[in-house]
């Protein structure tokens, strides 16, 4: 069943799992050195800057308008109810990622979490991604979610291609479901994987050599 992996935890994950709290410097995949570490109050500024400095074209997918201070500051106090684990990847002194695990209220979704990530476009293709994934699927794991989901538009064809590679499948399309920034429709696709394939992803990931790179 989901949790017979913890049995053989893979190296660097077992430090992930002792406490969301701990901060960690890695190395991607080019030698460069990020902090990977949860969000705090003090990353407001950062967190605006970080959210401005997107390409337009990656903001037109956002769900809500992170260039907006209050928005950033409620994203920031939703981690006090602990339904929200927020990590970011911290690098120069600015922030370079943005990942969150949201766990669903609901008692008949209490096995369900919702991923998302962002990765700012000069540290894309380094490995940071995958990295910041398999940190919050060591989240998962302790809060006992057997299933992650992702939700993107249709157009976000590269996140689509990302997330197949993670272990993800397309499990519904809604059509015209949500709005772009601009105001348009856009079709909804929802993945979905169950925690036991991502663990065996991410042992796939851990056993390449850019593993290695990363550690």
């Amino acid at each position: 069943m989901l949790f017979t992996r913890r049995a053989r935890i893979l190296p660097g994950v077992e430090e992930t799992r002792k406490g969301l709290a701990m901060s960690r410097e890695v190395n991607l995949k080019d030698g460069t050195p990020v902090v990977v570490r949860p969000m705090r109050d003090r990353d407001l500024d950062r967190s605006l800057a970080f959210f401005e400095a997107l390409p337009a074209e990656d903001k037109a997918y956002l769900r809500r308008d992170v260039s907006r201070r209050e928005v950033v500051e409620e994203r920031i106090r939703a981690m006090e109810s602990g339904r929200v684990k927020r990590l970011v990847a911290v690098a120069d002194d600015r922030i370079v990622a943005d990942a969150a695990l949201e766990l669903e209220r609901d008692r008949w979704k209490t096995h369900v979490a919702e991923l998302r990530l962002i990765v700012a476009r000069d540290y894309q293709r380094r490995g940071l991604g995958r990295l910041m994934a398999r940190e919050l699927y060591s989240v998962a794991a302790d809060a006992k979610v057997e299933e992650i989901i992702v939700k993107m538009m249709r157009p976000q064809v590269a996140a689509r291609s990302i997330f197949r590679k993670l272990g993800f499948h397309e499990e519904t399309l809604l059509p015209d479901y949500v709005k772009d920034v601009t105001g348009h429709k856009q079709d909804l696709i929802l993945m979905r994987c169950d925690l036991e394939a991502l663990w065996r992803e991410l042992e796939d990931f851990m056993a390449n050599r850019d593993w290695q790179r990363v550690r």
